[in-house]
């Protein structure tokens, strides 16, 4: 199939990378590192079920649960008795302040997250919660509240109403993951999806600092996938992530998940294929492939779509239990880097329980492309003991680090052309549930490696919510 290998090539003999290669490292660069500085409590009694394997307050794909603007950190979760709270603290200190916005939870629902954004043109901290293909509760709070954190009380007054829109605007009745994403003019968007698992869109939304504009969808759900099993002619794009880069432009990674479980080799797996990537240097109005061909229009007739050709960067069928939503970031020359997660083929070629073969015998590998536009992939060996996620940053050296399930940090030498991927810390003494929620914002402005976890439990019964830091190489 054309499409599905019109890349391929590019990974030949990519794996063994010779040293500088990325083009971005010099000799006398520090390797990755991470100091243990402190850890802070969050909740001592958090909400705590399990829900599609995960937890609500601690789902990998939970964009900006965790940020840092200007001097504090913020952070977002459900307490025992189920009320949404958004923290603060000024970076160093060991206590936080909090606050709750008027909103609990409906449903034992991992999936209704809630997301965190800063909308720089006027200060305010934007909070989008508790939806999974139906409604979500909007909350922000009063202008300026971010830019003055010393001068005003965190206090309840200080948030409006929560809102069933966004300040009037209906986007869909049936939402699911909110991502929020600064421009560099300080505009505030929101990425979203439209309907639902196997047959949905992705669409924008976008603040400019006095009203919400629908910007509408850019991925489309149409289209027939073919696998050496049988047809499918529905499905989502699931994102990786979206992300703006120092020069402006916005990245994505993503996979799709066909509606039609017929694909697979066994209903036991998940019907998750291919790596893809796209970006727009138009704010998110226009979607190139990775050669630069547009491939997709933002409320436009033409969508980003699976029959669409250049998208895919790592092909991969429905067969090995590929993961969705799982990491991305940019170096600091701008190119993309993601982390992705499946069963190899030596393990076999057909996953027939997606959970017991991913904690098996799952892997992560760090995909990037480097300086001279080629696409690499290097496996991570560091055994995933989990069907969950891993996440991923760089630090301002380039390095890489890869943070597993329960806490665990591998990091990677840009030196090395990222070969050389170790564990920094085990994670020991964590007692972490699982996915770990990550500080994007915070590693450019202090080179602090944050992550926000919670202690296993059992049941329904609580259990602490915490923020562990690390210093990265200085």
């Amino acid at each position: 199939m054309h499409r599905r290998t019109l890349l391929a090539a590019a990974f030949a003999g990519a794996v063994v990378t010779p040293a500088f290669a990325s083009g971005t490292a010099r000799a006398a660069d520090p390797g990755p590192s991470v100091t243990r500085t402190g850890t802070t409590t969050l909740d001592s009694q958090a909400l705590f079920f399990v829900s599609y394997d995960g937890l609500v307050n601690n789902n990998a794909f939970q964009k900006n649960g965790l940020l840092t603007y200007k001097g504090y950190q913020y952070a977002v979760w459900y307490t025992a008795d189920r009320n949404a709270v958004v923290g603060r603290r000024a970076l160093g200190a060991t206590t936080w302040s909090t606050v709750k916005v008027g909103h609990t939870l409906r449903y034992n629902d991992s999936h209704n997250v809630i997301s965190m954004g800063v909308s720089k043109a006027d200060g305010r901290l934007h909070l989008n919660m508790d939806s999974h293909s139906d409604g979500f509760t909007y909350v922000k709070s009063v202008a300026g509240l971010l830019d003055n954190p010393g001068g005003l009380s965190w206090t309840a007054s200080r948030f409006g109403a929560p809102q069933s829109t966004l300040d009037g605007l209906a986007l869909t009745s049936q939402f699911t993951y909110p991502q929020f994403i600064s421009t560099p003019e300080g505009r505030l968007q929101l990425s979203y999806r439209v309907a639902v698992s196997g047959n949905g869109r992705n669409a924008l939304a976008e603040y400019d600092g006095t009203k919400w504009t629908n910007l509408g969808e850019w991925s489309g759900s149409t289209g027939t996938y073919s696998s050496e099993h049988g047809s499918s002619t529905a499905r989502n794009m699931y994102l990786h992530g979206i992300d703006y880069d120092r020069n402006g432009r916005l990245h994505s990674f993503f996979t799709w998940r066909e509606q039609n479980s017929a694909v697979m080799c066994n209903g036991g797996g998940i019907t998750n294929h291919d790596t893809g990537y796209v970006y727009s240097d138009d704010r998110g109005r226009t979607w190139r492939n990775n050669a630069g061909t547009v491939v997709g229009v933002t409320g436009g007739s033409d969508k980003v779509s699976v029959t669409d050709a250049g998208l895919v960067v790592d092909p991969l069928n429905p067969d090995h239990s590929l993961m969705n939503q799982e990491s991305q970031f940019t170096d600091s020359a701008g190119r993309p880097h993601a982390i992705i997660s499946y069963v190899p083929g030596r393990f076999g070629q057909c996953t027939t329980n997606y959970v017991t073969d991913r904690t098996r015998n799952g892997r992560a590998f760090h995909v990037r492309r480097n300086a001279s536009g080629t696409w690499q992939k290097t496996e991570i060996p560091v055994p995933l003991n989990s069907s969950q996620r891993t996440k991923l940053i760089l630090d301002k050296y380039d390095n890489a680090y890869a943070i597993f399930p329960f806490g665990r940090v591998a990091g990677a030498s840009a030196a090395s052309g990222y070969t050389d991927w170790k564990i920094l810390f085990d994670g020991s003494g964590l007692n972490a549930f699982g996915e770990v929620v990550i500080d994007e914002t915070r590693v450019a402005q202090d080179g602090v490696l944050s992550f926000m976890y919670q202690e296993k439990s059992s049941g329904t019964t609580p259990s602490a919510l915490r923020v562990i830091d690390f210093r990265l190489p200085a």
